[in-house]
């Protein structure tokens, strides 16, 4: 395992073991409201100091870019870092929440991890190394049909600037899809295409630190991942398509021609 992939699963695991031990007080947490239907509890943050000083032990000269805590400078290499996915989930003892850590290295991403804790399920991945669950190498699925294939979606909820435009995506995908799914942890649904359990999965209005391991893991899993128009802009957009190469490109297809101009 590479040494920096070897850090972020460190700093995951210890995360994560951090957020179980709240699972059974989660009456007894401190919760505030960053936005609409937008919440940070205090496990949030003790999550992303444990991931940060983890990084900070190995690598202190790094960039940081992490949810609650923002931007901190550094060198040519940045971490990602979303300490809890699906805070929601989480608050309401839903069984969706993931840690997600990806680093790149000047704009490009390199090492990723995604652990779901309840299953103690770990995602990881390095450029040009494939992507693993549980250290077993994972392929995309291998579905080619978009009326055969599981799609995962996410709700625009922080705002309603693009509902319009999901709804009409959703009921062209709906349509034309043997179903769709809306877990509440984007981090985890990128993973989860990953390893062949949703054939795509696509979303408006996403934060870097939602998308940028999920995507590391797909690319190296075998599929692909891009904005609106098939682009590379993603985590700067913030709107994503992924899935395996057939499915991603019949996505596209069908998710174009309802897209507002100038929105990729």
């Amino acid at each position: 395992m590479h040494p920096m992939l070897n850090t972020a699963v460190k700093a995951a695991r210890r995360a994560g073991n951090l957020i179980l031990r709240y699972i059974d007080q989660l009456e007894r947490l401190s919760i505030e409201t960053k936005g609409r239907g937008d919440f940070v509890s205090e496990v949030d943050r003790a999550a992303e100091e444990a991931i940060i000083h983890v990084i900070r032990s190995g690598y202190p000269n790094h960039a940081i870019l992490a949810e609650e805590s923002g931007q901190q400078p550094g060198n040519e290499y940045q971490w990602i870092i979303d300490p809890l996915d699906g805070t929601t989930n989480f608050l309401h003892g839903y069984p969706q929440f993931a840690v997600s850590i990806a680093l790149e290295r000047n704009r490009r991403l390199e090492q990723a991890v995604v652990f779901d804790p309840l299953r103690n399920e770990i995602f990881t991945a390095s450029r040009g190394g494939g992507a693993q669950l549980n250290e077993r190498r994972v392929r995309v699925s291998k579905v080619t049909r978009l009326e055969h294939a599981l799609l995962g979606t996410g709700f625009p909820f922080k705002t309603h600037e693009h509902l319009e435009t999901w709804i009409n995506t959703f009921r062209e995908l709906l349509t034309h899809s043997s179903g769709v799914r809306r877990a509440g942890s984007a981090a985890l649904d990128l993973a989860h295409v990953a390893c062949g359990r949703l054939d795509g999965f696509w979303e408006f209005g996403l934060s870097p630190w939602d998308m940028a391991a999920g995507a590391l893991l797909i690319q190296e899993a075998g599929g692909l991942t891009g904005d609106f128009a098939g682009g590379p802009t993603f985590l700067q957009g913030g709107n994503i398509v992924a899935g395996n190469p057939k499915i991603y490109a019949e996505m596209l297809r069908r998710i174009q021609p309802y897209l507002p101009a100038g929105l990729t």
